[in-house]
């Protein structure tokens, strides 16, 4: 699980743009992050691909009212609607957004061109009809707060049981490093979020990067080249079908804090 998903970024920065809260280059700027270039292709009335800012406009003005975060994966469709078409296209991305109000939806096609060593990576926003009803298992915030303070008992229960590189020293350095970035890093949500949001995506955060550790990662939801103590096929298998539990945790909490901007607007 991704730290932060590119379809966060856009919902969370697109929301407070929405609201007035930034400018149109702010919003554009913390979107696209460490990437090259952003680009929406697909929208209606436009034949090319447009820049990102344009883009943000003519969602709005093609109704959108909000923008909501998906982060499916192969038997689990967090937070889409159908029809078949935007959730395959989802669910090889493992994210989307849905633009609530305009009965659309935004699936990132990320590229990387330029020489090796000098890499740059551009996404095009592949647009799509989507269907106009509730996501598939998004909770509550109150709910996904409740789940993860379990879900972070497990996983550090997890680490020690499964003996994850000597059972410490390497976890907690990964863990550390995470939390490292993390203070070092840019906000954690958008201005117009609630504290509550902003407290459980932290949270999931550190779920996920627990869970990468767990499965030998570095804790950033990179594969680490490592199973820990894990030597044989079974052993692997098991590990994956202990932390499945607790990254499904993380996921819905992740997609709970980023979708509460929408869920207090229309409750409001």
């Amino acid at each position: 699980m991704r730290n932060e998903p590119r379809s966060g970024r856009l919902a969370a920065w697109g929301n407070a743009l929405l609201a007035g809260l930034v400018s149109p280059d702010d919003a554009v700027h913390r979107i696209i992050g460490d990437d090259a270039l952003h680009r929406v292709e697909g929208l209606p009335g436009e034949s090319a691909p447009v820049g990102l800012s344009l883009g943000l406009g003519r969602l709005r003005a093609l109704g959108g009212t909000g923008f909501r975060v998906a982060l499916p994966v192969p038997g689990h469709p967090l937070g889409l609607s159908g029809p078949p078409e935007f959730n395959a296209r989802a669910l090889s991305a493992e994210e989307a957004v849905v633009v609530a109000g305009a009965a659309l939806g935004l699936v990132p096609e990320v590229h990387e061109a330029g020489p090796e060593g000098d890499l740059h990576v551009e996404v095009v926003w592949r647009c799509l009809p989507v269907r106009e009803a509730p996501p598939a298992d998004v909770p509550s915030l109150g709910e996904a707060e409740r789940e993860l303070a379990e879900a972070m008992r497990d996983a550090t229960e997890l680490l020690a049981r499964l003996d994850v590189s000597g059972a410490g020293p390497a976890a907690r350095a990964a863990l550390e490093a995470y939390r490292a970035r993390a203070e070092a890093g840019s906000e954690v949500l958008a201005p117009g979020y609630p504290p509550r949001a902003v407290r459980v995506l932290e949270l999931a955060r550190r779920v996920g990067a627990l869970v990468a550790i767990a499965y030998g990662g570095d804790g950033t939801g990179g594969d680490g080249g490592e199973h820990g103590s894990a030597v044989s096929a079974s052993q692997i298998a098991a590990r994956a079908e202990a932390l499945r539990p607790v990254e499904r945790t993380a996921r819905r909490a992740q997609v709970a804090a980023y979708n509460a901007w929408v869920e207090e607007r229309e409750r409001s």
